[in-house]
This record gives C-alpha cells, structure tokens and sequence, in this order.
C-alpha cells in the first residue's frame, strides 16, 4: 500500500486550496499513478507556522510501478504544476503531497543526499490532519516501525490535545 497525504491553504492555477486537492487526486490517477482510494476533505489549522490560512487536507492510496525515489519526483512535479513555490519550511503552499508510506518500507536518512527520503513519513504520527484521512483510506494500516493502528494514533493523539 502506498499512502500520500495532501494539503493546500493558498490558491493556485487550479482554483481554491479544496479544487487544487481535489485536481491533485486525478493527478494522483494518471500516468504511472492509479488512485486506488480518497478521503474526504477536511480543514485543519496550519502546522508549524501558526500565521497562515488554514488547511485543506486528504489523504490517498495509489498502486505504481515507479520506485520511492521516482515517485517523490512526480509528486514534486504535480505540487509545481499546481504552482508550489517551496520558500518557507511548513510555510503556506499552493499543493503539499507528502509520501506517508511505501509499502512499509523502512528507510532512513542518508547522509549524501540533501534531501533524502525517509520513510515512513517522519512526522505524520505526530499529525491528526494525517491520520484521519489516513484513516479513512486504509482503515487497515499499520505503522511500519510501531505496528499501530491509525485508530490507535488518533486516539493517542487526541489524549495529547486533551479531546
């Protein structure tokens, strides 16, 4: 299973932050991609950066045959076509497709790439806007190195902000 997550909060070439996500998930559907399931839409406050619209955010299981390196690339390639302009870490943007999982491959940072892949995503266990599509898109998934459930994380998550 191959898990991405989606966000924007500013508008672009493809309309508002909620038709640029949903334009990304026929992107997400084309070429080597096939779209195997989409979340909902869901608002969400900014990350990091508190001083920003805040997000639209989903999440997406897709099946291709390009590696993890390969597809990052494309996902690269659909956030510009989308008019991403990577300027502030976790500033506002146009489109954000993060790769979540590859097929529960674990890998972690090399030292002589600038920008290396790690995966799984880092960050998002720390993220509920992440794993409630998550969620939504492969109620079966495991996290690769803890073995949680989604459900688990988002009920952790939530005694952590006190809900």
């Amino acid at each position: 299973m191959i898990v991405i997550a989606l966000g924007s909060n500013l508008p672009g070439p493809w309309g508002s932050p909620r038709q640029t996500v949903e334009h990304a998930f026929a992107a997400l559907d084309a070429g080597p991609l096939r779209l195997v399931a989409a979340s909902s839409l869901i608002i969400s406050e900014p990350f990091g950066r508190k001083n920003q619209p805040t997000f639209v955010n989903a999440a997406a299981c897709i099946e291709t045959h390009l590696s993890p390196d390969a597809l990052m690339r494309r996902l690269h390639m659909i956030e510009r076509e989308a008019g991403r302009q990577r300027r502030l870490r976790w500033g506002p943007r146009t489109l954000d497709l993060d790769l979540l999982d590859y097929h529960g491959l674990l890998r972690r940072k090399r030292t002589q790439s600038i920008r290396p892949l790690v995966l799984p995503h880092p960050g998002m266990t720390e993220r509920l806007f992440v794993m409630e599509p998550l969620q939504q898109v492969a109620p079966r998934w495991r996290h690769p190195l803890t073995k949680e459930s989604a459900a688990f994380i988002i009920r952790k998550l939530n005694r952590l902000n006190g809900a």
